[in-house]
């Protein structure tokens, strides 16, 4: 009987005979003992894990400082400082519009009126005591003459107000009155009341023994100084508040006729170019000017008259 052969073992395939290797690799990996851990190491002091741990944290910081993100952030000091640089611009240039600039002068020369009024009603309250001084002549307390001396200086100083009310008034109109009879009117009333506070302290209005001062001469017409003072100031003062240019015709000038201005022309002239290439109308508008251009409308406005104005690119 014959001895049967067994089967050939067949060969294996190269997948598996890597996935043999890596199941062996994983094997030995699993049985190798684990390394010691770099705390756990022979040798490592208590000073050997702080040095070790500085040096890391070294490398760390040095990583993070060559990022310069956060030195491009804005801090609440600067945006702080940034709020107040636009409100300081916008401020600036609100003051030089036109109209802002006409409602300061008129808030201004209202309060300059009042101010004014109102020291002159005080310098002609100051010299009534003196007029009625005059006015009573030596008349007794409560006596109907030394009564009647009270009023001497408010019927002056009520009509006095009514001339230099009007003209202030009609200052602020733009139409100062100049007429030389309420002039005289001004000055009869103002003489009378210095000369009323001033003649009882002369020396010649003085009673007899009673020696003279200069300061308390200087003392009793100090109020009708203030008020020729006034009177005279006020109509000039607002004679130049009327004749003040706020900017408005400048800016008018500037927005018809700013081709003559250096940065004007130059954007004509690039305006010139953009028709003749076609990318313009021969006749383009303020707006399209703004957008083709990039400048502002004022800019614009002027371009778009000028070329109105030039016979060679548009219509006169």
């Amino acid at each position: 009987m014959s001895a049967v052969n067994p089967d050939p073992i067949p060969e294996p395939t190269p997948e598996e005979v890597a996935r043999g290797l890596a199941e062996l690799e994983r094997h030995v990996a699993s049985q190798a003992p684990a390394a010691p851990a770099p705390a756990e190491s022979p040798g490592a002091t208590r000073r050997v894990l702080r040095l070790r741990a500085e040096v890391a944290e070294a490398h760390q910081l040095a990583d993070l400082q060559a990022d310069d993100t956060p030195l491009m952030l804005d801090t609440p000091k600067v945006r702080k400082r940034r709020k107040a640089a636009q409100e300081a611009a916008r401020l600036h240039a609100l003051a030089q519009d036109p109209q802002m600039r006409a409602w300061q002068a008129a808030r201004m020369r209202r309060l300059l009126v009042t101010a004014a009024l109102v020291s002159l009603t005080l310098a002609l309250a100051w010299s009534t005591a003196g007029v009625q001084a005059f006015a009573a002549d030596g008349a007794k307390p409560w006596s109907p003459s030394w009564v009647f001396a009270w009023l001497v200086e408010p019927f002056m100083s009520l009509a006095l107000l009514v001339v230099v009310g009007a003209r202030a008034y009609m200052g602020t109109r733009g139409q100062p009155l100049n007429n030389p009879i309420l002039t005289r009117i001004e000055w009869l009333f103002l003489g009378l009341t210095l000369g009323m506070n001033a003649w009882p302290y002369t020396p010649w209005g003085l009673p007899d023994g009673t020696p003279f001062t200069v300061s308390r001469l200087v003392l009793h017409i100090l109020g009708p100084i203030v008020a020729v003072a006034i009177v005279t100031a006020l109509p000039i003062i607002l004679a130049a508040f009327a004749n003040l240019d706020h900017g408005s015709r400048a800016t008018l000038t500037g927005l018809t006729y700013g081709a003559n201005t250096g940065v004007s022309t130059a954007l004509i002239e690039r305006a010139r170019t953009l028709i003749a290439s076609g990318e313009l109308p021969a006749e383009p508008s303020a707006y399209r000017l703004q957008r083709t251009l990039g400048c502002a409308m004022d800019d614009a406005r002027a371009v778009r008259d000028a070329l109105r104005n030039d016979p060679t690119t548009g219509k006169d």
